[in-house]
């Protein structure tokens, strides 16, 4: 069937997940891929799958049962394209080229639409992220750009999911401030929503070093406070929670969490030959703990080493109990 929201594409307001009525949002990507399903991901890449026979179904039985979670529940559901790899540099070492790019990226889009026509419902709408990762590692800096570098670099990779249609675009992952506010830019040209994810160390603050907050407060102060929202991932919430200040206006600006099942930093992560995949019931719970210091989170999913049972868990202990 034809997609029964349309209208909310292009313009932030209208994004259903503002509301207050919670939505959930998928796991760990690629550590279900590699750990779970066996797929080989050179540089974490899973767009690449749609370039190999039966990768395409392989990115349909990741997704379908997190939307069946959210349709039991009868709540929305964010999906985010495969693509957290899927700019320049990394398709270079992929060997795609540009136009090979851009295609995969397009196709990724194509495929979400495909299941939200399949699968969406009044009760369960879909929202279709265009998903963007960090031009380097994810857990370190390393070169830095400016801003307005990072809006060149991830802007093609922007347009083509607003050719494609997408909801939005949510920058995961994102380690320094100038990558995140040169990202909003690329969005706010093509006149697209886009929501800003960092992730964090240990001790709270930026892989750069910056304290959350004021990363969350400069990145408003420079872009006009253009993100839709503000998102944590790839980080436990024992990792961050000291250092969140309830009442004040950086926390309110987040509204989603993609949290590690681990409670490993980085560097032992990158270390790790095993997935750790933690306790989802007590990551949930974990979850429900940081009401009071995010009052305003109402998107809930998971990261490295979370899969559907940690969503649904998640749910479970947010009171999204299944409908009778």
């Amino acid at each position: 069937m034809t997609s029964m929201f349309p209208a909310h594409a292009r313009h932030r307001d209208a994004l259903p997940q503002l509301g207050e009525t919670p939505f959930l949002t998928d796991g760990g990507l690629e550590t279900t891929l590699i750990f779970h399903d066996g797929h080989d991901l050179p540089y974490f890449a899973a767009y690449d799958l749609l370039t190999r026979e039966g990768g395409e179904d392989a990115l349909r039985r990741y997704f379908e049962p997190y939307v069946q979670i959210a349709l039991a529940r009868r709540v929305g559901i964010v999906l985010e394209t495969p693509t957290w790899r899927a700019s320049p540099d990394w398709a270079a070492r992929m060997g795609h080229s540009g136009d090979r790019l851009e295609a995969l990226n397009r196709r990724a889009v194509e495929l979400l639409h495909e299941l939200r026509d399949e699968l969406e419902t009044e009760a369960t709408p879909i929202v279709i992220s265009g998903c963007v990762g960090p031009r380097g590692d994810g857990y370190v800096v390393g070169e830095s750009m400016t801003s307005d570098e990072a809006a060149h670099y991830h802007g093609a990779q922007i347009r083509s999911f607003a050719e494609a249609g997408v909801d939005l675009v949510t920058a995961i992952t994102m380690t320094y401030l100038d990558e995140a506010v040169g990202i909003v830019r690329a969005a706010q040209a093509v006149g697209l929503p886009v929501v800003i994810s960092f992730t964090v160390e240990t001790d709270g603050r930026l892989p750069s070093g910056q304290p959350l907050g004021a990363a969350i407060e400069e990145l408003d102060a420079r872009s006009g406070a253009a993100a839709a929202y503000v998102m944590l991932n790839c980080a436990h919430p024992s990792h961050f929670y000291d250092v969140l200040e309830p009442g004040s206006e950086w926390t309110d600006r987040i509204r989603g969490l993609r949290a590690n099942a681990s409670r490993l930093s980085h560097a032992e992560l990158d270390e790790a030959e095993e997935l750790d995949m933690g306790d989802p019931e007590e990551l949930a719970h974990e979850y429900v703990a940081l009401r009071e210091r995010l009052p305003r989170l109402t998107v809930l999913g998971g990261c490295c080493g979370t899969d559907h049972r940690h969503v649904e868990a998640m749910g479970e202990a947010w009171g999204l109990s299944p409908a009778r």
